[in-house]
């Protein structure tokens, strides 16, 4: 595996930070953020100078019950050669459930959530990883992820679990020392016994992140510094190989450069205390085993139905308010159902910017209210069309102001071809003009 050093998340609020930042070897970038037709400038920049650029993907699925989606696969792959990657990342979740398999609504999650550490959830998970690697012209290396709620009758512990996936495929696996320091107090899992059960001579690189932790329950959001708990645990995992990269995560609340450029120092020491270890003989490395071929079935197995209302019903009882599937934690799923819904109203305000200015203060309560009873079907940009859409069909907002303004935005964005594109628009418009000119 290609030695890549150390790296951050590149993300368009601090790609000139990036630029100027000292000892940056490489850069990864979300894979559905980024055009391969017209890559951001600084991305250019940074290829140039021989900055490598990694694509990590969020939204494939890949222990999904369904297999990989084809158009996602070559979205991705469009990306890995845009960017002259080495190698392709995604994430051992799930982020989406229904459809033909459980003959129900298709249900979007928009997070990452954790596949259940199962015979049946593994074999498909291989299966799924097996298509992606003969659709991807690089190599491809999975995450594992951070959960806040735990599958009941899990069959193998996370190491077990990643190991058996990379014996039985190949792939390489991208760890994230912070997601383990989650899951740990999560889910009460010990960090140093996943590490010890992993095959670590197949790790790609390591995510380092920040969280918070609240009642109990760390939340993994990627706009914190990184603790020291998180440090002590890349220590050990460096004190049993050499990581060939290590990368910082950082996905908002940007803090000032210097204040990542002294995270990415202490992360660069916790690595070399590890080195230090290891060469002292405190360390131990695991091999990873040769790859068995199998070829993918043609019909869905029954792992796959299985699977599929398993995690139909999981997520229904999330994002749908259906019951709670028997065995989960009730209260976790309450914190798990507020997260996710808390992560729409975010992402939404982001990706439709005109919504929270126009409703104001209102908007953030009017969308946890949306969102209690109206999953999401689609994707986010679909999913600020339909929030809007329910505000102006159930008459919400009495201000006919706020009305007036709403309606014009969905009208503009809710058909096939914007409003102001279409010619009859454009034509009374330049008609108009020509009258006030007149005028």
């Amino acid at each position: 595996m290609q030695r890549l050093g150390t790296g951050i998340g590149w993300r368009p609020e601090i790609a000139d930070a990036v630029e100027r930042m000292p000892g940056i070897d490489w850069v990864e970038v979300v894979a559905e953020n980024v055009c391969p037709g017209h890559l951001p400038e600084s991305l250019r920049r940074l290829r140039e100078r021989g900055v490598i650029v990694v694509p990590h993907g969020v939204a494939l699925g890949l222990g999904g019950a369904d297999r990989p989606d084809e158009g996602r696969l070559t979205a991705l792959a469009e990306r890995a050669e845009a960017l002259g990657s080495p190698l392709v990342t995604e994430h051992i979740a799930f982020v989406r459930a229904g459809g033909p398999l459980t003959a129900s609504p298709r249900l979007e999650a928009g997070h990452l959530l954790p596949v259940p550490r199962t015979r049946d959830a593994l074999d498909v998970l291989c299966e799924n990883v097996r298509i992606a690697q003969d659709a991807l012209p690089v190599p491809l290396a999975v995450e594992n992820i951070a959960a806040l709620i735990a599958w009941p009758g899990e069959e193998m512990t996370e190491g077990q679990f990643l190991y058996e996936l990379a014996d039985r495929t190949g792939v390489r696996l991208l760890i994230d020392v912070a997601n383990l320091h989650t899951n740990h107090v999560n889910r009460a899992e010990d960090p140093a016994k996943a590490l010890a059960e992993l095959p670590l001579e197949a790790i790609a690189y390591v995510h380092v992140a920040g969280g918070f932790e609240r009642d109990g329950v760390w939340h993994d959001s990627h706009a914190h510094p990184v603790p020291r708990p998180v440090l002590d645990i890349l220590t050990d995992l460096a004190s049993r190989v050499d990581p060939p990269g290590v990368l910082l995560e950082r996905d908002e609340n940007f803090p000032e450069p210097g204040e990542l450029e002294r995270e990415l120092g202490a992360i660069r020491r916790a690595v070399e205390k590890g080195a230090q270890e290891r060469a002292a003989g405190a360390g131990a490395w695991s091999p990873v085993l040769p790859k068995s071929a199998a070829a993918p079935a043609a019909e869905p197995s029954p792992a796959r139905q299985r699977l599929a209302l398993a995690q139909a019903a999981m997520l229904s009882a999330l994002v749908a308010g259906t019951p709670v599937p028997e065995g989960f934690d009730p209260t976790r799923m309450r914190v798990q159902a507020r997260a996710l819904a808390s992560k729409r109203a975010d992402v939404v305000a982001k990706v439709a910017p005109e919504l929270p200015e126009i409703l104001g203060e209102g908007y953030r309560a009017a969308f946890l209210g949306y969102a209690q009873g109206q999953p999401m079907t689609g994707g986010y940009r679909q999913d600020a069309l339909d929030f809007a859409g329910h505000l102006l069909f159930t008459g919400r907002f009495p201000d006919a102001g706020v009305r007036r303004e709403l309606r014009e935005w969905w009208l503009e964005r809710s058909g096939p071809v914007p409003r102001s594109r279409r010619p009859v628009v454009r034509a009374a418009r330049a008609a108009r003009r020509v009258l006030l000119r007149r005028g």
